[in-house]
Parts: C-alpha cells; sequence; structure tokens
C-alpha cells in the first residue's frame, strides 16, 4: 500500500494511506441495484432531500462549492469542474436561454461506469443536472445516451417523468422558483459524438463532427446559445458533495486529485468489477482488493491500460508502485482516462491488442481531418502487419513518427487517442516487435526470392524500391543513376 507521510506542528511523522473507501463514504450506494432505483427508493437513499434548499442558496453558492470541493472531470479531461461550470455567462444581451448537456455516450472501449448509473441510480444522475443546471443558469438540459443502451435510457426516461410528477422539475422544482427542464437524446452509436461539439452536432440533427474552437461551447453552444456539455459522472456526484460538503469530498485523495471515483476494471482479474474507491489508491491494491487479483497472480502481469483505451499502457514494473490519480499516472506517461482499467496477464498478445484498437479508432474517425483521416488508417495497416511480424526493424520508427503526426493535429482529440495506444506499445514493448519481426523472416526466408520480378516487387522485402530501379532475377535491385 503506498503511503505519504505528514507532518504534525510536533515533528511526528504520520502516514496517510489511500483506498479501502469506508461504505458510508461512498456516493453511489445503489451501484449494483441492490435496492432499486425508483424515486421511493432513492429517497430512502437521501437522494432529493432538501435540494429546494441547495437551489435557493444561489448559482455563485454552488459555482463556488464544487470549486471548493476539487472535483475533476469524470469523462476523461479532469479540467476542474467548478471553474468549467463557471465559465457560463451570467448576462446575455437577448432572451438566448442556456443549456446544460450532459455526456452520456460513453463510447470509449473498457469503459463501464456512466451506463451503471443511468441504469442503477438514475436519480442521483437526474437530481445532479437540476443542481448543475441551476449553478449554471441553465434553463434547459439534456442527457445525450448512447443509442445501444436501451435499457439505460429507459431507467433514465422514468426517472425524469418521476421527478416532473413530484414536482422537482419543471416551472417551479423543487417549489425553488426557479424553472428547469430535462430531457433525454438517443445518440447513434457514434464514438466521435463523445466529443462535446460533436455531441451538439448531433442534438442539433447534423453530423456529429467537431466544431472548432472558438467559439467554445459556454459562449456559442446547442442552437448558438450558451452552453456546458459535461460527464455522468460528474453531475451525479454533485448533489452530495453540497450536502456532505466540499471540505469532506476534498478529504480523499492527493491534493489537486480529490475525492471518490469509480473505477471499472475488466480483462484478466479474477472477478470484474465497476467498484467506487478512493482517489489515488494504488493500482495493485485496486485489483487484489476489489478484482480478486490478476488471473494466475500478480506476476503473471503484463501490462495495465489505466483509463481506457486512448490512454498509453503501462508495463508490470510500473503497475506495481502507481497510483490511480491524474498527477500520477501523467508522470508515467499514461493518464486516469475515465478510470477503466484493462488489464492484461502474460497470455496476451499485447501487439494484437493495440493492433485491435488502431482498427477500432481507423473505423471511428470522422474523417473531418486530414491528419486523422489518412493517418489512422496507416497505422492500422501497419499494425496489421506488426501482428505478423511482416516488417522492418526501422518500420518501428515510422510507426511511432506517424503517430505522433497525428497527435496535437486534429480538431478534436480522436488523433491523440488513436496514437498514444501506439505510442505506449512502442515505449515499453519494442523488443517484442522486434523478436516478432526476427521470427517472421526466420520463418519465411523464401520471401522476396521465389516468383516472378513482378510479384517480387510486391512483396514486402521491396517496398523501398525507387522510380526507376531495376530488379533482376536474382532478387537484387539495380539502380539506374543515368
Amino acid at each position: 500500500m503506498k503511503r505519504v507521510g505528514l507532518f504534525r506542528s510536533s515533528g511526528v511523522l504520520l502516514e496517510r494511506s489511500y483506498g479501502n473507501l469506508k461504505d458510508s463514504d461512498r456516493i453511489f450506494t445503489n451501484l449494483y441495484d441492490d435496492f432499486g432505483w425508483d424515486i421511493a427508493s432513492a429517497e430512502k437513499r437521501g437522494d432529493w432531500y432538501r435540494t429546494k434548499d441547495l437551489i435557493v442558496k444561489g448559482r455563485d453558492w454552488i459555482i463556488n462549492e464544487m470549486k471548493a470541493s476539487g472535483l475533476r472531470g469524470r469523462g476523461g479531461a479532469g479540467f476542474p469542474s467548478g471553474l468549467k461550470w463557471s465559465f457560463m455567462p451570467k448576462t446575455k444581451p437577448d432572451d438566448r436561454p442556456s443549456y446544460l448537456v450532459v455526456n452520456g455516450d460513453e463510447s470509449e472501449p473498457g469503459t463501464c461506469k456512466d451506463r451503471d448509473i443511468m441504469r442503477h441510480d438514475p436519480h442521483k444522475l437526474v437530481e445532479g443536472s437540476l443542481i448543475a443546471g441551476v449553478g449554471m443558469g441553465a434553463r434547459y438540459g439534456y442527457i445525450y445516451i448512447r443509442g445501444e443502451f436501451y435499457n439505460e435510457w429507459r431507467n433514465v426516461e422514468a426517472a425524469i417523468k418521476e421527478a416532473y410528477a413530484k414536482g422537482y422539475l419543471g416551472k417551479n422544482a423543487c417549489g425553488s422558483g426557479y424553472d428547469f427542464d430535462l430531457y433525454t437524446y438517443r445518440g447513434a452509436g457514434a464514438y466521435i459524438c463523445g466529443e462535446e461539439t460533436a455531441m451538439i452536432q448531433s442534438i442539433e440533427g447534423g453530423q456529429g463532427k467537431p466544431r472548432l474552437k472558438p467559439p467554445f461551447p459556454a459562449n456559442v453552444g446547442l442552437y448558438g446559445c450558451p452552453t456546458t456539455v459535461t460527464n455522468v459522472e460528474t453531475v451525479a456526484v454533485a448533489p452530495t458533495i453540497l450536502r456532505r460538503s466540499p471540505q469532506w469530498f476534498s478529504s480523499f485523495g492527493r491534493k489537486n486529485n480529490a475525492g471518490t471515483k469509480l473505477f471499472c476494471i475488466s480483462g484478466h482479474v479474477n472477478k470484474p468489477c465497476t467498484v467506487e474507491e478512493e482517489m489515488s489508491i494504488p493500482l495493485k491494491e485496486l485489483i487484489e482488493r476489489h478484482c480478486g487479483g490478476v488471473r494466475g497472480g500478480w506476476d503473471n502481469l503484463l501490462a495495465v491500460i489505466p483509463g481506457g483505451s486512448s490512454v498509453p499502457l503501462m508495463p508490470k514494473h510500473v503497475c506495481d508502485t502507481v497510483l490511480m490519480d491524474f498527477d500520477a499516472l501523467r508522470d508515467v506517461q499514461s493518464g486516469l482516462g475515465t478510470a477503466a482499467v484493462i488489464v492484461m496477464d502474460k497470455s496476451t498478445d499485447v501487439i494484437d491488442a493495440i493492433a485491435r484498437l488502431s482498427q477500432f479508432y481507423k473505423h471511428e474517425s470522422c474523417g473531418q481531418c486530414s491528419p486523422c483521416r489518412e493517418g489512422a488508417p496507416w497505422l492500422d495497416k501497419m499494425m496489421r502487419r506488426f501482428v505478423k511480424g511482416n516488417a522492418k526493424f526501422e518500420e518501428i520508427i515510422t510507426l511511432d513518427d506517424v503517430s505522433r503526426q497525428i497527435e496535437g493535429r486534429t480538431i478534436c482529440a480522436l488523433g491523440a487517442a488513436a496514437a498514444w495506444p501506439v505510442q505506449g506499445l512502442v515505449r515499453h514493448f519494442r523488443p517484442v516487435m522486434e523478436d516478432r519481426i526476427e521470427r517472421f523472416w526466420e520463418a519465411n526466408p523464401h520471401w522476396g526470392k521465389a516468383g516472378s520480378p513482378w510479384r517480387r516487387w510486391k512483396t514486402h522485402r521491396y517496398y523501398t524500391m525507387q522510380k526507376g530501379d531495376r530488379l533482376n532475377w536474382d532478387g537484387k535491385i539495380v539502380r539506374n543513376w543515368n
């Protein structure tokens, strides 16, 4: 267990450990649907308790409390939530309404936390949408739900109807004098719509393609009105933070990494699960405490993707000591992302695993930006050959270079999402790639020698031929410098 030293005024060294969250400190108390998701069950668990008192304290109070809590966005970027909510304009020169859009698209491979909230704790999301809407000065809210999530959409839609029936939404919400209407919107299952401006485009009825920024959504968003797009988990924790105080929430985790977090662990563990834990918990403790450890024991671990498919993987020697928070994972050249932990043991073909992710990002690119439109298929084609070993050693450098030409050169972050898994593979598993290439050519010594010159020209060994070069029958390239 990772321990961090703290000093008293007397000079006595204290030890602080992270993890092993108490049940009394959990925000999502019905994560496994043990107690029912309807409004009566939700009220028994403390949802909708004196929500009016939170609303009447006003917009500034809500924003200040969220800033004091240290909550950072749970959708992947980790931007301070209170600061983001404060970007919404307080005054407008016209009568345009402001909008809240809650991102429930959750198409990141390996991520399965938001769907559990929508399916088993929808009233936390509905109440949180109201609180966030008040904090932003929004008149309307949309919960954008991935099209394949039928059961989740059904439960959220039912929770909204129950809230309207109780007077918690609509005009004079909760008797506070504040008007707020909330709707659901079902997407068509495109990964790119998880990006905030693409999601806005989708709600407006257009193609899900990201927009250039500026203008930012807080100024020109949905229907040209001020809009803030935020994550399901980020919104759902807001009422509990305001009730239990931001100091309570910020007492968990390291500095700048405050709070509790939903971690979804899948892959080669004995008990895959989604669990709420304290930020900064050691990765090894998270897996062993809640998942029964790695299949075959911790020494059988090969690598872990700590934050969903878009962040670089980490080899075992990094996983031994790393903490699960934004800063610690950034320091080891990875990221917390959505906290979707994908565990791979030594039976995994790590090259094939990353090749599968490259195929996914090639398929999900909207094709708007040239680096992503051309680069993602290129990465996919190269990774397919690396799976077999049908490549040259210097192409590993080319693969890494192509990924860096994509990263940071696109409108949205999908380019970086396609590049980072490949970069992590090259960074940590280059010897595995080189060994695969060596074994392939040992097993295929005849490649590039048998057959006609035209057939040999098309094989991999002669990809480097230049225009005007002549291929002799013995397989040698003869350059005609005249």
